[in-house]
């Protein structure tokens, strides 16, 4: 609840921080001011590159060293009343608050998880360290915590490694990691980017609960507008290093003032804007204004939205299926024992079946954790797997040897969910987007490939000069652009995209699935489109495929899932979609019913899902 005399936890007070590199000096953050109350939710938006993350890294102390705060103050203020100047702090001053009274969800979580200590030493590690509580009751701490950002088999979490869980799992686990100490500022960095809706849905109630119940005050990043709704207090936009407005939730949705504000709100998918339509539609963009034009914001560099464009019937049914996949199975085997023998497997996909046909999008939706990301990795045999056939343009590629299988690769690209542990870090950006070309034969030379690279960047928003940069100079969002551009440098007939999107704010995403299509429509490449956000979903997806616990228990034509949903799982994950509206702001009721472990004992056969006919085309597990 916010007091009625709101007394501030955190002020931030023209703030200026300035990052140093090769090509010169870069000003992040222009005299950045706004607060936080206690038990109060701020929100601050923005497109990638805006400075929110410079801001919360600036609060936490997490500046790397080429950054330089030129000026501005941050002052904390502890349960205890106690104010804290955290730009002069000491750095072991600083360690005694992060964790107790700070704690932060990072935006990727392969590069704030420690990869060599297991889940469970890396709950209690805070817990232990500020003497908080013993060994045996830090890890029932962690089980709980676990328990209430839903993961199942929660014993057998605890005592993995982080590249052993998915990417929303880990996401998940570090959710966990900064509630552990009850702290009385979480600052959290797009920490539901990752997450399905239904665990999106299930952590901003969590996190609404603890700020009501413990006065927690939290510092929202996100550039999901809907989240904003749900979630926050008062609403803080950014917008080229600076705060262009600042309000309450309701006000800035009702009634913004800034020309960027009201472009942001425009461009957010609403679900159900694509109802009765059967074709794909592109996004309305963010654009610069034509000369001439109001120039009321920032650097004269007013946006705005355009009109959408019509419908994209670039698939192609009565071709034959350019990739058909029958019975794919994904076991991951469990060892236990004096010998170390194989005891229990986890289902990771069940004896799966869909096909893509040329020009089509199929959308793979479902929680983090059923097996879309497995799905995609197994087709390119970068796990291994079992099938009864997949068959590309008619040829059956799961007997082929690994090197007549590298030509496969070509035809077949993939879009990482993780754009920084996809991106090797000693390699700029433009090599990594040549480096398939050159691999391939497709350019003799770096300078050859020069100009398909610059290209390739300016396709997906960035700037030809970045491709110097090294991808620790860019923001998250940024990142999966590089990415993006780089999986579309072979020009392949099919993408598998995993949550290409997810970590992209509203704008960056529009022209990016835009981008999708316009490849689409040129090339007539395919798209297996992986994803949990279910309106961007409706805007790219032909047919859609619910995956649940490793199987797929609804698949069919968008419009008919969409607005006829048979499986008890898609109902409620339609459900759980945010509104972006403040004022539809509605208390969500939980099943608590405990998730289903795809754990099973060595050997055993799940039966394969049997369906039933819904309407042309549009099926649903029995049962």
């Amino acid at each position: 609840m916010i007091n009625e005399q709101p007394s501030p936890i955190l002020q931030i007070n023209d703030l200026s921080v300035t990052f140093s590199g090769r090509q010169g000096k870069t000003q992040a953050l222009k005299g950045v001011s706004f607060s936080i109350n206690k038990g109060e939710v701020v929100a601050v938006v923005g497109e990638s590159g805006s400075g929110k993350s410079v801001t919360s890294l600036s609060v936490m102390g997490l500046l790397p060293d080429s950054a330089h705060i030129d000026g501005g103050t941050v002052n904390f203020f502890g349960r205890d009343g106690t104010r804290h100047a955290l730009n002069s702090l000491s750095d072991e001053s600083r360690r005694k608050l992060r964790g107790r009274e700070m704690s932060m969800i990072f935006q990727e979580p392969m590069t704030s998880l420690n990869p060599v200590l297991r889940v469970g030493d890396q709950l209690t590690e805070g817990l232990l360290d500020h003497g908080m509580a013993t060994k045996a009751n830090a890890l029932n701490i962690a089980r709980d915590l676990l328990k209430q950002v839903r993961i199942p088999d929660v014993e057998r979490i605890l005592k993995c490694y982080p590249h052993e869980l998915s990417g929303g799992m880990r996401q998940r686990v570090m959710i966990a990691q900064a509630l552990a100490c009850d702290p009385a500022l979480l600052i959290a960095d797009e920490p539901t980017t990752a997450l399905d809706v239904t665990v999106q849905a299930r952590i901003l109630q969590i996190l609404r609960d603890l700020q009501q119940g413990t006065d927690m005050s939290v510092l929202f990043i996100t550039h999901d507008m809907g989240v904003v709704a749900e979630i926050a207090d008062r609403v803080v936009v950014m917008y080229q290093g600076n705060v262009v407005e600042q309000g309450s939730v309701t006000e800035i949705f009702a009634h913004a003032q800034h020309p960027y504000t009201r472009a942001l709100l425009a461009a957010v998918p609403k679900l159900g804007d694509m109802q009765g339509l059967k074709w794909p539609r592109r996004f309305p963009l963010l654009s610069a204004p034509k000369n001439g034009a109001n120039k009321q914001s920032i650097a004269g560099d007013e946006p705005h939205t355009s009109a959408a464009g019509g419908d994209q019937k670039t698939a192609d049914y009565d071709a034959p299926p350019l990739l058909d996949v029958r019975g794919l199975r994904v076991c991951y085997p469990i060892r236990s024992g004096v010998l170390s023998r194989v005891t229990k497997e986890v289902h990771a996909v069940e004896q799966i079946d869909f096909s893509i046909w040329p020009g089509e999008t199929l959308a793979l939706v479902g929680e983090s954790g059923c097996g879309k990301s497995t799905t995609g990795r197994a087709i390119l045999r970068l796990v291994g797997s079992e099938s009864e056939s997949i068959h590309l343009e008619g040829k059956e590629i799961t007997l082929m040897r690994d090197t007549p299988f590298q030509a496969v690769r070509r035809q077949i690209q993939m879009v990482f969910q993780d754009p920084y542990a996809s991106l090797n870090p000693r390699l700029t950006v433009g090599f990594s987007i040549a480096e398939p070309l050159l691999l391939h034969g497709l350019k003799k030379s770096l300078a050859d490939a020069t100009p398909v690279v610059n290209q390739l960047l300016k396709s997906v928003g960035l700037d030809p000069s970045h491709a110097r940069r090294y991808p620790h100079e860019f923001s998250g969002g940024q990142r999966q652009r590089i990415a993006i551009a780089r999986a579309m440098a072979l020009q392949p007939q099919v993408i598998i995209a995993d949550e290409a999107v997810s970590a992209l704010d509203v704008s960056i995403q529009a022209q990016v699935v835009n981008l999708m299509m316009d490849l689409q429509r040129d090339t007539g490449v395919a798209w297996l489109f992986i994803s949990h956000d279910m309106a961007v979903v409706e805007r790219i997806a032909n047919r859609v495929a619910v995956m649940y616990s490793g199987q797929i228990v609804e698949i069919g034509p968008r419009d008919a899932v969409f607005s006829n949903p048979q499986h008890a799982y898609t109902r409620r994950l339609l459900s759980s979609v945010p509104v972006a509206d403040p004022t539809q702001r509605a208390l969500r009721n939980f099943d608590d019913v405990e998730v289903k472990s795809p754990v099973h004992p060595a050997g055993v056969q799940i039966e394969k899902l049997k369906y039933s006919r819904v309407s042309e085309h549009h099926w649903v597990a029995q049962g």
